[in-house]
């Protein structure tokens, strides 16, 4: 395809499964290739930001690095939705917990993405777009959690574009509306997906809490949300 190699991603056309987990790390990515799928192959360096095609149960799927926040998570699914024709990604990634009930490793299933950010304009709709899941990508991944014994929540997240914000009461008035988790890359994947006709699903690990001294390292997020990647592959 005369779109790629793009500036991102070097992999070929058919490098790229049709099933794409997304963490936002690209050592996770490097981590879930080495421990879960079968002959592993690295398609992409560029920007460091490593994507591996393999098969998982026989299945094929690339795991590949998205990057941190709605611009990055934006450009890398873009073209492989578009360019490389992809059918489904995944994101897995961290999020920090708004209800009091969300505890450390929670994992949270994201049914739709509420967002700060500006991202969905540049589609020049004439209203607001509500970013949601891909239904047939939900009800597959809460069967697989309910078939590995993994206890889930489903709800709305919120995608933000700020990690450190100034406005100290925005994580009240997401918790007033039950929103369960911050994280900064679902809103723009679910867009991404709905304007190319593909599926898109966010499946989040708790890492930290918004209102508890609660929190993980960076080399814990990247090695022990075991439980959210194996409901992901299953799905």
């Amino acid at each position: 395809m005369s779109n790629i190699p793009t500036p991102h991603n070097t992999a070929k056309y058919g490098e790229i499964a049709k099933k794409v987990l997304m963490p936002g790390d690209p050592l996770r990515a490097k981590y879930i290739a080495e421990h879960y799928l079968e002959d592993a192959k690295c398609v992409n360096t560029v920007r460091n930001m490593l994507a591996f095609t393999g098969k998982y149960k026989g299945n094929e799927v690339t795991i590949m690095g998205g990057g941190m926040g709605i611009p990055s998570i934006s450009i890398y699914s873009y073209e492989l939705f578009n360019f490389y024709d992809v059918d489904k990604i995944i994101r897995i990634g961290s999020a920090g917990g708004l209800q009091d009930d969300v505890k450390l490793m929670d994992v949270i299933i994201a049914m739709g993405a509420c967002t700060d950010s500006n991202y969905a304009s540049h589609y020049g709709l004439p209203g607001t777009f509500a970013p949601i899941a891909d239904y047939r990508l939900l009800k597959s991944a809460t069967d697989a959690a309910d078939r590995l014994g993994i206890p889930v929540r489903v709800g709305n997240v919120v995608s933000s574009d700020v990690f450190y914000s100034d406005n100290k009461t925005a994580n009240d008035a997401w918790k007033k509306m039950g929103v369960l988790c911050v994280e900064m890359e679902c809103a723009a994947l679910f867009m991404n997906a709905a304007r190319a006709g593909k599926q898109a699903l966010g499946i989040l690990t708790i890492s930290d809490h918004l209102y508890r001294p609660e929190y993980m390292s960076a080399e814990e997020r990247e090695k022990s949300f075991n439980q959210m990647m194996e409901i992901a592959l299953e799905a």
